[in-house]
């Protein structure tokens, strides 16, 4: 392999790493059901929080309860996703590299 190459390829790496370690203190916060449910996630799509309010707990009605918790989730998952990949398609000068958003 070309020297210059190789180079090029451990810049990324530490590039990448970094931006990983920079993801895992970045959050996003949602919130479902009018601010009933809030999700704190950061941008390597780990859960860091979950808050719900007792006016949705109802044991007679759990499955609002549920969909409005699945909602929140997915809404935080996604706007992790889009934390990552604005930051790491900077590095990758817009390429989409498999693995890494």
């Amino acid at each position: 392999m070309n020297k210059f190459v190789f180079r090029q390829a451990q810049e990324l790496q530490t590039k990448l790493a970094k931006a990983q370690e920079e993801l895992a203190e970045m959050t996003a916060e949602v919130t479902a059901g009018g601010g009933a449910i809030k999700i704190v996630i950061d941008g390597q799509q780990r859960i860091r929080s979950v808050s719900i309010s007792p006016e949705v707990i109802n044991a007679e009605d759990a499955e609002l309860l549920e969909d409005l918790v699945m909602t929140a989730v997915n809404e935080a998952v996604q706007k992790s996703q889009e934390l990552a990949a604005g930051r790491l398609s900077s590095l990758t000068g817009g390429l989409k590299i498999p693995g890494l958003f």
